[in-house]
């Protein structure tokens, strides 16, 4: 199944957001300006890939309401994936990896806050946002 090969793909990760969260549209926009080497790919909660790789991992989607990191065939979520995307970033964001020393309890709890928040600091929109060409090519289809 092509899907599978995409979870299992050591040349790249797959970071799936829910796309019409604004927080999450800059954060993807930030993570692509901060990878030159084109590590990671992306993908909509909402988009049909999106879903299927959710599947796999296990997760319902509907109920998504965090980052999905997937990294070699692991699934990563909440502070734990935000913090594993750092660390492939340029430096100096590489160096917030650190804070994975902190336990993932603690960290979740700011994870969980902002997550919890990020409509009404942020807004959202009804549409996922449309990347320009340039960058169309590291989103899933």
């Amino acid at each position: 199944m092509e899907d599978q090969r995409i979870v299992n793909n050591e040349d790249y990760a797959v970071v799936l957001i829910d796309g019409v969260c604004h927080l999450c549209q800059g954060l993807t926009q930030f993570i692509i300006r901060r990878d030159p080497a084109g590590a990671f790919r992306f993908a909509s909660l909402q988009s049909e890939i999106g879903q299927e790789l959710l599947r796999q991992g296990g997760f319902d989607g509907e109920s998504a309401e965090t980052m999905i990191l997937i990294e070699n065939g692991k699934y990563y979520t909440r502070s734990t994936g935000a913090l594993r995307i750092a660390r492939r970033l340029r430096f100096p964001w590489s160096l917030s990896y650190a804070l994975i020393l902190i336990p993932p309890v603690l960290r979740n709890l700011v994870y969980r806050w902002v997550a919890k928040n990020r409509y009404r600091w942020f807004g959202r929109s009804n549409e996922c946002m449309v990347p320009t060409p340039e960058i169309r090519r590291r989103f899933l289809s």
